[in-house]
Parts: structure tokens; C-alpha cells; sequence
């Protein structure tokens, strides 16, 4: 499930028309179920009397960080609007765009490539950060600091095939001849204008003289992890914060060259919600600053492979840190 929403949120090609009859047809509402009400550890209500929508897409990562926003707010003293699990791969953002949402979390590489329509790969963070900050503006939107993870693509290999072959980064992968480099990957990344193609170009083994047909494997997104993991092939394409990485022991391997577009994760807030509450950006930093990739990799994991539900992992894990009691 998670794979296969990170794609639909990564589409190059907007379905905002679809999204607005849903909003308009039938109103954008909650299908997760519930975020569990909680008190701020501190006893600080800098929120109180406050009243602000939270809204999520529909997969994993993006209905947990919603609960968690919808939690730690909550706590904070505002009466919440739960509009997370927002049905279709648009809804969310057009929830933002339109003000019936005042807050939700996105993806750098996510703003730029899909709501933006850019087309260049800016590989530094912060310059990508800044951009679609101001950028975002222009739609009501603040884009807060990011939180440090960064549910970008990478490639990941067993703990045995790093040691043995000596992997550390992607130029070490690809230097290795070709019979040895066997990768499995997803349709869209394979297909994708800035997918497999220009990475195998950026590191100077492009498909068909550098890197044979035969030593590519195309997957479903889901299958990757377990294949890297049963030695179906040496290294697949992976979601840097996917809970199998973690689950499964796979290692990612560094993109040295700086291929990869960030997908930082940050919080955004309506601009004019945040003009009226501006200590919906204080109370969500306390949260983004302690999101790494392994923390998110293991509270996806709680979800995605434990079954829990979204609403127990993100109360708990406010608990675990101090933040709610």
C-alpha cells in the first residue's frame, strides 16, 4: 500500500480537475477513523480556543503524519478538524489550495516536480527548500522547516553484499562489471523521465552499452525489498523511509553524485491560518525535528508490517518523546 501511494503522490501530471468534484461532490472528509486526544506534557495550551483542519493523503507516511500533526495540535489546545486519509491522490492538496485545510505535509521534490511543474533537478536541499517556500506563497501556503528525513528514492542492498563487495555508494555499485550489478526496479522508475535512464547516464553506465537489459528487472514496487533481501538481485530502488528497509536489515547506498531529488518532508500551513495562530509553526517544530529516516522507517514499519493503526503509532510515539502524556 505505501508503495504504490508514494507513486500516485509522485505523478508527474496533476489531477486537480478530479480532485475538485471530489471536494466539491461529496466534501472532503476523514476515512481513517480517529486521532486519539492527548494533553501537552509541558501543560502549555498555546492553541486554545484555536481551531484548525488537518488533512493527509492516503498512504502510510502521509496519514501518519497527519495523526501525529492532528495530536500533538490537539494537545497544544485547538479543537481539531480530522481530515486525513483524504480519498484520491489530489484531494489533500486541493484541500490546502482551496483553505478548507489548514495544515498538512508534503515533499519538497513533491511541491516542485508535481504541484510546480518543474522540470530541473535541483539536488541541494536547502536551494529546493527555499524555492518552493517561495513559490508556495503564491497559494496561501506556508512551507515550515523541513523535518530531517527525506522519503526520497535510493538503492539499498543487503548487509552481506555491502560487506563483500565493498559498497558504500552508488559510483561503487556501478563500477562493479555488469554481470555482478544486477538491479531490480519498479515500472515508473524505469519509465520515468528522471528515473533509471539519467541515473544510469549521471553515473556513466547508461542502459544498453554500459548496463545490459538483462541485468535490470522490472517489479512491482512492493516486491523490491524482498527480492534485494533473498538475493534475487544485488540492489533494488527503494522509499528511503519505507519500513521494510528497516524490517528487512537492508542498507541504502549513498548518491554521491547527487542524482536523487530531495523529498524532505515539511509541514505546511495556510498562510492565513498561520497569520491567526502562529504557534501552529512552534508546536510542529517541536514534532518535525525529532522525524528521521529510521524513525520514520520504524513507525512505518508499526503500521505496514505490524498492523497497527496510525492514530495508536503516532500517540504513542508523541508519548515515547515527551512531547503529549
Amino acid at each position: 500500500m505505501t508503495a504504490r501511494a508514494v507513486r500516485l503522490r509522485r505523478a508527474l501530471i496533476p489531477l486537480v480537475a478530479t480532485a475538485a468534484l471530489v471536494l466539491s461532490g461529496c466534501g472532503l472528509e476523514s476515512s481513517s477513523g480517529h486521532f486519539v486526544h492527548a494533553e501537552s506534557a509541558d501543560g502549555q495550551r498555546p492553541l486554545a480556543g484555536a481551531k484548525i483542519s488537518v488533512t493527509s493523503k492516503s498512504f502510510t507516511e502521509g496519514v501518519l503524519l497527519g495523526k501525529i500533526s492532528a495530536t500533538i495540535l490537539q494537545a497544544a489546545g485547538a479543537d481539531i478538524t480530522d481530515l486525513t486519509n483524504a480519498p484520491g491522490s489530489m484531494s489533500s492538496r486541493q484541500a490546502m489550495v482551496s483553505g478548507a485545510a489548514d495544515v498538512s505535509w508534503e515533499y519538497t521534490g513533491t511541491i516542485w516536480v508535481s504541484y510546480l511543474q518543474k522540470t530541473e533537478t535541483i539536488s541541494d536541499s536547502k536551494e529546493l527548500w527555499t524555492k518552493v517556500r517561495d513559490a508556495e506563497r503564491a497559494n496561501g501556503i506556508e512551507v515550515l522547516t523541513p523535518a530531517p528525513f527525506n522519503n526520497t528514492y535510493a538503492f539499498a542492498v543487503t548487509p552481506a553484499q555491502k560487506q563483500q563487495r565493498n559498497l558504500h555508494t552508488l559510483s561503487d555499485l556501478f563500477r562493479l562489471p555488469p554481470a555482478q550489478r544486477s538491479l531490480c526496479v519498479d515500472p515508473e522508475f524505469q519509465s520515468r523521465p528522471d528515473g533509471l535512464g539519467r541515473l544510469l547516464e549521471k553515473y556513466e553506465v547508461p542502459l544498453g552499452s554500459g548496463t545490459p537489459p538483462n541485468t535490470v528487472t522490472t517489479m512491482d514496487a512492493g516486491v523490491i525489498y524482498s527480492a534485494v533481501s533473498g538475493n534475487t538481485c544485488l540492489a533494488g530502488d527503494v522509499y528511503a523511509t519505507d519500513g521494510r528497509i528497516r524490517k528487512l536489515g537492508l542498507q541504502l547506498l549513498d548518491d554521491d553524485r547527487k542524482f536523487f531529488l530531495p523529498y524532505e518532508g515539511v509541514p505546511e500551513v495556510r498562510s492565513d491560518a498561520l497569520a491567526k495562530y502562529p504557534a501552529i509553526a512552534d508546536v510542529l517544530a517541536k514534532v518535525g525535528k525529532l522525524l528521521t529516516n529510521e524513525t520514520m522507517q520504524e513507525l512505518n514499519g508499526q503500521i505496514d508490517i505490524e498492523g497497527k493503526d496510525p492514530s495508536d503509532v503516532a500517540v504513542t510515539w508523541l508519548r515515547k518523546v515527551g512531547l503529549v502524556r
